[in-house]
């Protein structure tokens, strides 16, 4: 008896391991794909395509062997041939020839597995519109998909792609080629023979260059390079009649591209080194909606912008800017404007919190401030500081003194009458030729915080400077400096003071913890080397390498 048992379940296992195969579909699915014509197998752990899936429109079916009468509502000699196959999310590391046994396939769904190679049996698959294979291990693309004249649709993403041949421009009917996430350096002239291409992706590649045959594509609405590593993009690609989005962040662009596209609506072109903005690439934008430019280098907005009408979006998030031109405030359909992470003078950083809307108000303000007679011409109110004496706005409003840029031994006494009782914070004395603090300044102590007398030609600091208690920071660099007044101390607000590049830098008498004295007694060269030592050598903009005390 107990032989017998133990025979029976020896069998058990067998008939068991002998249809694992075939289950892994079951038959139900089989079934219906003769009626509907599509098979789903996506996420089943398959690392195999199973025989009865190739085989599906040419073996004769289970139901054919059963008395059925020609009455029966399941006739299998009825069956549609199948036109999708979705394989997703499997572990197929190979595709046999077999797949030549579904000729009638449109869309063919190979995403998520592991796929190194294709079977040259797919060029005979004429009927396919579509076919997906993102997200696989693929180091070239097999030729028998260049032949598949009647695709629409290609996916390539996420493979491991050197290089595309020519091949490729035989796909005369494709509207979408994806290629993002690949290892491509360069792109084959014949990509210009997709002529009906209307979406193309090539970002997170390692492209330095476009080829100018992508000005060929005159129907591409949406392209995306971004995450490449482009210096440049070719003129012709303003050839491109249908363009309506570029991507090109994260590239190594140092200007924005002159692309007068007609139609092109929105441009990308955050994550670059741009540094100026010309008047004529700004005026090639003539249909642009939304325009980024974050995370660049840019430090002046030209009155050209302006010229942008149908701009509903700026994005200067990140850059140098330090001056906003009143006649931003003059686009009319401006929605959005983004400004952080800039050093923006003379716009409080509350008024920045409030939003787009507020900020154009009160640009719009600065505008109608202009004085009612234009017999002083070049005066206006859109005049930048440097190229006024007096800015009567930025004192009440925004409480900032400037004379800058001037190369001016003195500042003229009319500035500090029009700041008396206006309790300025912020005074901005830079790039002139003084040879000594104005005394004037004095008259400042009540309010004023931050003081900036750099690129000057100062020979001594007045200790009058020590009677501004609510200094907090004052900028000294680019000076003929020889020492620092003892009643510096006095200031027990000040955060920082910059004093790069002067003569000699005497610091006795305070009770600094650090240096050491023994640094101190050293002189002026082993404390900046010390300070120096102190700088993080991580996340330091190479721009403002400036000890701060």
């Amino acid at each position: 008896m107990s032989r017998f048992k133990r025979a029976n379940k020896v069998d058990s296992l067998v008939g068991f391991r002998m249809e694992n195969t075939e289950s892994t579909v079951p038959y139900g699915l089989l079934k219906a794909a003769r009626k509907t014509g599509q098979l789903n197998l996506s996420g089943r752990g398959l690392t195999e395509v199973p025989q009865n899936v190739y085989r599906l429109n040419t073996d004769t079916p289970d139901e054919a062997q059963q008395d059925v009468s020609f009455g029966q509502p399941d006739r299998w000699w009825e069956q549609t041939d199948l036109t999708k196959l979705l394989l997703s999310s499997n572990q197929l590391k190979q595709l046999s020839d077999e797949i030549r046994l579904l000729p009638g396939l449109t869309t063919l769904d190979l995403h998520d597995n592991q796929l190194s190679n294709l079977p040259s049996a797919l060029g005979e698959l004429q009927e396919l519109q579509q076919v997906r294979l993102s997200h696989n291990q693929l180091r070239s693309l097999p030729l028998a998909v260049c032949t598949l004249k009647n695709l629409h649709s290609l996916s390539l993403q996420r493979n491991l792609l050197e290089s595309l041949p020519e091949e490729l421009g035989q796909l005369e009917n494709l509207t979408e080629l994806d290629l993002s996430n690949n290892l491509l350096k360069a792109l084959p002239s014949s990509l210009g023979c997709l002529t009906c291409l209307q979406k193309l992706n090539l970002s997170h590649n390692e492209l330095s260059c476009l080829p100018d045959s992508l000005a060929q594509l005159t129907n591409v609405k949406v392209m995306d390079c971004s995450s490449n590593q482009l210096t440049d993009i070719p003129v012709s690609l303003s050839e491109m009649l249908a363009l309506e989005q570029l991507y090109l962040r994260h590239n190594r662009l140092r200007l924005l591209p002159s692309l007068p596209a007609p139609m092109l609506k929105d441009l990308y072109v955050g994550n670059n080194q741009i540094e100026l903005l010309e008047a004529e690439q700004l005026a090639s934008l003539t249909a642009i909606s939304v325009l980024e430019l974050r995370d660049n280098k840019i430090k002046n907005l030209p009155e050209q912008i302006t010229s942008l009408s149908t701009l509903t979006r700026l994005d200067l998030t990140n850059n140098d800017i330090a001056i906003l031109p009143a006649s931003l405030s003059l686009l009319p359909n401006l929605k959005v404007l983004l400004l952080e992470g800039n050093p923006l003078r003379g716009i409080r950083r509350d008024l920045l919190k409030k939003g787009t809307s507020e900020l154009l108000k009160y640009l719009k303000g600065r505008i109608k401030e202009g004085p009612a007679d234009t017999a002083d011409e070049g005066h206006t109110a859109m005049t930048l500081p440097s190229q006024a004496s007096v800015n009567v706005h930025n004192i009440q409003n925004l409480k900032l003194l400037v004379y800058s840029e001037k190369q001016s031994s003195s500042v003229p006494d009319e500035l500090f009458d029009a700041a008396a009782n206006q309790s300025v914070t912020t005074v901005n004395f830079s790039k002139n030729q003084l040879t000594s603090i104005p005394s004037r300044l004095v008259e400042l102590q009540s309010s004023v915080s931050d003081i900036s007398l750099g690129f000057n030609r100062l020979m001594c600091c007045s200790p009058d400077i020590c009677r501004l208690l609510h200094l907090k920071h004052i900028d000294l660099r680019n000076n003929q400096l020889s020492d620092l007044p003892p009643e510096m101390k006095n200031l027990t607000k000040l955060c920082s003071i910059i004093l790069s590049y002067n003569r000699c830098l005497s610091l006795e008498g305070n009770p600094f913890r650090t240096p050491r004295a023994a640094i101190m007694a050293k002189g002026t060269d082993a404390v900046l080397e010390y300070l120096r030592s102190r700088i993080p050598t991580q996340g330091l903009n190479s721009a403002d390498t400036t000890p701060q005390l």
